[in-house]
């Protein structure tokens, strides 16, 4: 058993070094992955991250607390343990969290995932004694398909939308994968638009230093007819609002790993699914885990047990820990849709 880390009801908490990392309630000195809501949470007095997400924290957390931003690989000492934050390929600024103390190391991912994306740095793999990983999509139904492949599908379903003078309407969650969207898709095709939510994202990640297209207000158009044919793109949880039907006929998709199983994207009432993730698969979560050459590994949100028992199989040391992350939400979402035997 690691003595560098213990699940608190607080969070995961380094006792040698006094910090904990991602913590859910209020805490003195808070390590964090990423800025994320489920893992950036406001209440803690002082805050460790990664310099490159700095203007994404801000915006998720304010002014007031005291951030402390540290370059990727800097190593810091805490109470003697090394800490230093190295690349999760999330979203912009997503670290892993290394920890060592008298030779022993720990890598907490954070959320992480192995896909090449232009508004992040590469997953880094870190040579580690125990692996604390995600498992949101840890079934072997989970495995994305290139990212250039999806997004040609995404700029040909635009492109198939305006030749129609239809709006087409984007999904996909407004800090994170939606900047990966505005990235990806060819903005030669059209007009973009953004929820303000969207924007306001776009503009912290723009101040981080990622290039995004030009991303209007749906505000600014003088009329509807400006819309068609332009791509739209907003969180989920404008689906069905009164800002969504001002969009006459609009086509409208889902960017989501849940759009992987069938069902999803009928009962989401959605014209396509695209299954587009920043969670690793599981394939890549597997990779990741021989790549740290980690005898232990520890299991967060997601489908903990069936990785767990995966992994005994594989002869790992392996454990769930119980958390308050999310991971990439599926409300409706049971693994009873797809019950799937995960065998050697």
């Amino acid at each position: 058993m690691t003595q560098l880390l213990k699940l608190t009801s607080r969070g995961l908490y380094c006792d040698a070094g006094d910090f904990y990392i991602d913590p859910w309630a209020p805490v003195e000195r808070a390590v964090v992955t990423h800025a994320h809501s489920d893992h950036a949470r406001p209440g803690h007095k002082k805050y460790l991250a990664a310099k490159e997400g700095e203007h994404i924290f801000r915006l998720r957390l304010g002014g007031e607390p005291e951030f402390d931003f540290v370059e990727f690989g800097e190593r810091r000492n805490l109470n003697g343990v090394t800490l230093s934050l190295h690349p999760a390929g999330h979203m912009t600024g997503s670290a892993q969290v290394r920890i060592e103390r008298r030779g022993e190391v720990c890598v907490v991912s954070g959320d992480y995932k192995l896909q090449s994306d232009p508004t992040t740095r590469t997953f880094e793999a870190i040579r580690c004694d125990t692996f604390v990983t995600e498992s949101t999509f840890g079934l072997p139904i989970f495995n994305w398909e290139p990212s250039d492949s999806v997004f040609g599908e995404i700029n040909a379903w635009w492109s198939a939308n305006k030749a129609v003078g239809k709006p087409t309407v984007l999904y996909g969650y407004s800090v994170g994968k939606a900047q990966r969207l505005l990235a990806s898709v060819d903005p030669d095709i059209g007009p973009i638009f953004g929820h303000g939510a969207i924007i306001n994202a776009c503009a912290a990640y723009r101040a981080c230093g990622v290039n995004l297209p030009e991303v209007r207000s749906v505000h600014s158009v003088a009329s509807k007819h400006e819309l068609g044919g332009a791509l739209v793109v907003a969180p989920p949880s404008a689906h069905g609002t009164p800002w969504i039907r001002r969009f006459d006929n609009a086509a409208t998709g889902m960017a989501s790993g849940w759009m992987r199983v069938r069902g999803i994207r009928r009962r989401r009432a959605m014209d396509r699914g695209f299954t587009i993730s920043d969670h690793v698969d599981w394939l890549g979560m597997l990779d990741a885990i021989r790549a740290t050459e980690a005898g232990r590994v520890w299991v967060t949100h997601g489908y903990t047990s069936q990785v767990v028992d995966y992994l005994r199989q594989l002869g790992y040391d392996a454990k769930e820990l119980l958390t308050h992350f999310r991971g990439e939400g599926a409300d409706d979402v049971d693994a009873s849709d797809h019950a799937v035997t995960i065998a050697r």
